[in-house]
This record gives structure tokens, C-alpha cells and sequence, in this order.
């Protein structure tokens, strides 16, 4: 979800253009001051509860995960909302990612929800017939399509200089009548407001708080409106880059991308995990951490129930590693199944299993790599802190990271 290739969200998607990007934050917005009816729609959720887990387009093929894992998995009933990324950000506008991946893919009997084959003739395929396949089995269960993303953060610059014709097209778009009945809202990554990330955005400080007052106001108090923000916490950062806290209003929760703070785009180290819960001896860089993103972002008044905890199914890794405890130097990133220096947690714990845990994380020594990763034990004391915190729930980057019988969902649960 976030930040820059490097710090933030996963990034795989070496899939083609149509595809890819890894989570951000939120929409840029410009002059306008829309006003928004009610702030914040009503959430059946209570606080603390929420499970929120990103599925990627692009994740149906070189991955081969389809909607049909979410609930072979397990994972369907214990999800409450899913985030499907990405759509684009595109002329001022919300746009389709993948449309054949989307709208178009027919699906086998066996690679189907319901067990049923698609036909050449049925007006709706795809990712989003599926969803609603799995919406049938599990009632209760919403969807927010997201947009943005490492990758497609670019176009929303150009979207905040008119917020109120950026939400008319995406609120066209989520609720298009070929798919009614998918959508539950909308869910921004931009990645990042008046900061860099792929891009570097200058719409200044206010352009965030617009960008989301403009899509309640055009969403409404029925629909979900969302965005995944930045998690750094330090002087003058990401976060200090926008009104987080003015747009906190219009928003129904914040997913901070409280992942990717370290990572082998340092080619040399000093290794440390991506996504320490708290501080340690040697942390690589001050405010890089959890609860140091959870504390600066409650004291901007941010309520702490509007507030998920951010948790990565995957691992960030390097080479020519010496040292088992964090802080060794490298010769640069470590390989991976789809990217150097990233891979999932369903290939981590068989191929380099964890050897110790610092800052609430857990890392892993094998031969010359180093990786670090979450594991259900250390999840499990993410979500104490979670609790205690008062946090509004959880969210994940993204579903296929997870093993088949989905061990790191359960230990959210």
C-alpha cells in the first residue's frame, strides 16, 4: 500500500501496465471546499473489529489467486470489507484499472465462487461478478474500491485542482450498473499528498482534506469513504505534508501504511524489519514504527476508532548478510518470487523461518539473506497493541500473501 516503491506497499506487480500499483494514500484535491452532508456514514462495524484485507487485480495472474481463495482460505468469513486494488487516477478522473481482469475473465467451474462456470453471453465476468458471488455467501461482507496506489498516484494532482468533478467521476464509476451491487464506497491511495512517492505531488496542503470532503459529499452518508495514508511519523514528514487531521471528518476510517520502513531499496542495510510495532536499540531511522505513526496521528486529534493497524503479509529481505541480529550490512536485495527483496509469507516461513523478533516483529537469518516479517505470533501481539490503543481494527497487504488455509488472517481474528 504505500509509499514509495521502496517503502511501502508491495510492488509486485511486475504485471504489465495494466496493473499495478502498490497502496497509497489519498486523493489530492484542489480549490474546492465541497461540504459534506454528514461527515462520516454510519458503520455497522463495531470499532476494534474491522478486518480489512487488500485484493489485488493483478493478483489473477502470474499468482493465480482468484476470488474463490478469499473463501477457500477461510478468509471470506473472517473479513469484514475488502479493498479491490486499483483503479486508476487518470485526466482529473477515476478510472478502470484492468478491464479485462475486472469485468471480462471467464471463470472455470473450479476457479469459480459458487462452483458455477462462466458463460460467453453473461453480461457481467471477471473480478467483480466474482465479488458478488462472494458478497452472496457472506452478506454482511463489504467492498471498497480502492484507487491510487504506488503506481497510479500521479493522476491525483490533477484530480484536486476540481474535487467535486474527481467524485462525480468515481462515484459513476464504483456504482456503474453493470456491476451494482459490488461496491460498498471508495477507498483512497494517494501516495502522497503534497509529498513524493512514484511522483512527487505540490498541490499543497489542503489539497487532501478537499479531495475527501468532496467524495462524501458526493458519496453520501450511506457509502464507505476510506483511505490508506502514510505512517510517517517524523518532524516535518509525510504526514506533517497534509491535513490528515481536517479530513479525518469526512473519512469512515484511515488505513496508515504502517509497513515498508525499511527495505533493501537501502542496498547495503543496515538491515531492520519493514514494519517494527516499536522502537529497539539501533532502529535505523527515529519514528519509524507503529506506534510512534499511531501516536502522531492520535495527537492530531485523529479519534483512535477511525484508525486501522496496518499489517504486511509479506516479507522485506536482503543479500550478502552476515550478521544474524538486525543493523548488518548487505550487498543489496535478497531474491524474490516475483521482485528482489520482497516475498510473500507463504513462501517466508518455509524458505528462510524466523530466528528472532525485535520491535514487536520477527526477522529471519538463512544462509546469506535477511528477512523480516510478521508471523502469527508477533501478529498476535500487534493486535494487544491494537486493543489497547483502541484502534477501530485492522487491515492487511494483500490477501495472496497469506498460506492456503489462511494461518495470518486467523491470527488476526
Amino acid at each position: 500500500m504505500h509509499t514509495s516503491h521502496r517503502p511501502r506497499r508491495p510492488l509486485r506487480a511486475l504485471l504489465s501496465a495494466a496493473c499495478c500499483a502498490v497502496l497509497g494514500a489519498g486523493l489530492l484535491a484542489g480549490a474546492s471546499t465541497a461540504t459534506a452532508a454528514s461527515p462520516t456514514a454510519p458503520e455497522a462495524t463495531a470499532a476494534g473489529s474491522k478486518v480489512v484485507g487488500y485484493f489485488t487485480e493483478w493478483g489473477t495472474y502470474d499468482r493465480k489467486y482468484y476470488v474463490n481463495n478469499i473463501e477457500t482460505s477461510g478468509s471470506a468469513a473472517k473479513l469484514t470489507h475488502i479493498n479491490y486494488a486499483f483503479g486508476n487516477v487518470t485526466g482529473g478522473k477515476c478510472a478502470m484499472g484492468d478491464s479485462y481482469a475486472a469485468t471480462d475473465r471467464a471463470y472455470t467451474a473450479a476457479e469459480s465462487v459458487d462452483g458455477v462456470a462462466d458463460t460467453w453471453d453473461q453480461p457481467l465476468r471477471g473480478n467483480f461478478n466474482q465479488l458478488l458471488k462472494l458478497k452472496q455467501k457472506h452478506p454482511d461482507l463489504k467492498i471498497l474500491w480502492s484507487f491510487g496506489g504506488w503506481t497510479w498516484s500521479g493522476g491525483f494532482g490533477e484530480a484536486a485542482q476540481n474535487p467535486a468533478a474527481f467524485a462525480q467521476s468515481c462515484y459513476d464509476l464504483v456504482n456503474n450498473s453493470q456491476w451494482a451491487g459490488v461496491f460498498d464506497g471508495i477507498d483512497i491511495d494517494w501516495e502522497y499528498p503534497n509529498a513524493c512517492g512514484n511522483t512527487c505531488d505540490s498541490s499543497g496542503r489542503d489539497a487532501f482534506r478537499n479531495v475527501m470532503a468532496a467524495l462524501r459529499a458526493k458519496f453520501g452518508s450511506s457509502s464507505l469513504v476510506t483511505a490508506a495514508i502514510t505512517a510517517d511519523a517524523t518532524s516535518g514528514g509525510k504526514i506533517d505534508a497534509a491535513d490528515y487531521a481536517g479530513a479525518a471528518q469526512y473519512v469512515d476510517w484511515y488505513n496508515p501504511m504502517t509497513y515498508d520502513f525499511f527495505g533493501a531499496w537501502d542496498a547495503t542495510g543496515p538491515t531492520a524489519p519493514h514494519s517494527p510495532l516499536t522502537s529497539y536499540s539501533g532502529i535505523p531511522k527515529a519514528d519509524f514504527h507503529t506506534s510512534a505513526t499511531i501516536t502522531k496521528l492520535t495527537g492530531l486529534g485523529i479519534p483512535a476508532a477511525k484508525l486501522l493497524l496496518g499489517i504486511g503479509f509479506y516479507g522485506r529481505g536482503w543479500t550478502g548478510v552476515t550478521q544474524d541480529a538486525p543493523g548488518g550490512t548487505a550487498t543489496g536485495p535478497a531474491a524474490g518470487t516475483y521482485e528482489q527483496g520482497i516475498d510473500d509469507y507463504k513462501v517466508l516461513r518455509t524458505k528462510c523461518p524466523a530466528t528472532g523478533t525485535v520491535g514487536g516483529t520477527a526477522y529471519a537469518k538463512c544462509g546469506n539473506d535477511w528477512w523480516s516479517y510478521d508471523t502469527p505470533s508477533t501478529i498476535a501481539t500487534k493486535m494487544t497493541y491494537k486493543n489497547q490503543q483502541g484502534l477501530g481494527g485492522t487491515f492487511f497487504w494483500e490477501l495472496s500473501g497469506d498460506t492456503s488455509n489462511g494461518e495470518l488472517i486467523k491470527a488476526i481474528d
